[in-house]
């Protein structure tokens, strides 16, 4: 039997859409939302989920910085919503690259950077600790997740 390689593209599960009322993809993210304002997550809306869906995983991340990939939110076990309101967290928050277990918004040290908030469809719930990073919750997901969808945010500091 063949095993699903963990370099399996997550364009191969099905596309979901992800839309937020605060800025529209690859534009910029207001500054309430990033380290310049409230840094809270902003709403997101999720379409598209998959009957099958047990569970949500968000994971924002930047790949503009300056020493390779910052994580800014981990969290999985979201019970299944079309809906993640502005400064809601409705699952486990894991380990950012801040070190803090919540949302961190964009901070870029300088230039424009990009944001990809990525959600998950997961056909389980997982069982991870609360120390979870990114790499680690995506090595454990990675036989679970039936549907994957990004939306990207631009921000640079004034």
């Amino acid at each position: 039997m063949k095993q699903r390689s963990e370099a399996t593209s997550v364009t191969s599960f099905k596309k979901l859409k992800i839309r937020s009322s605060a800025f529209h993809d690859h534009e910029m993210i207001p500054a309430l939302y990033t380290c310049d304002g409230k840094n809270v997550n902003p709403p997101l809306a999720i379409h598209q989920i998959p009957a099958e869906a047990r569970s949500l995983a968000i994971i924002v991340d930047d790949p503009d910085a300056p020493n390779g990939t910052f994580v800014h939110w981990v969290m999985w076990n979201i019970p299944v919503t079309h809906t993640i309101r502005e400064n809601q967290a409705k699952g486990l928050q894991g380990l950012n690259d801040f070190h803090h277990h919540r949302y961190n918004g964009p901070c870029p040290p300088g230039g424009i950077h990009r944001y990809f908030f990525k959600v998950y469809a997961l056909n389980s719930v997982l069982d991870l600790p609360v120390d979870t990073t990114k790499e680690h919750l995506e090595k454990v997901m990675s036989h679970n997740i039936i549907g994957f969808g990004e939306l990207v945010g631009l921000y640079t500091r004034q």
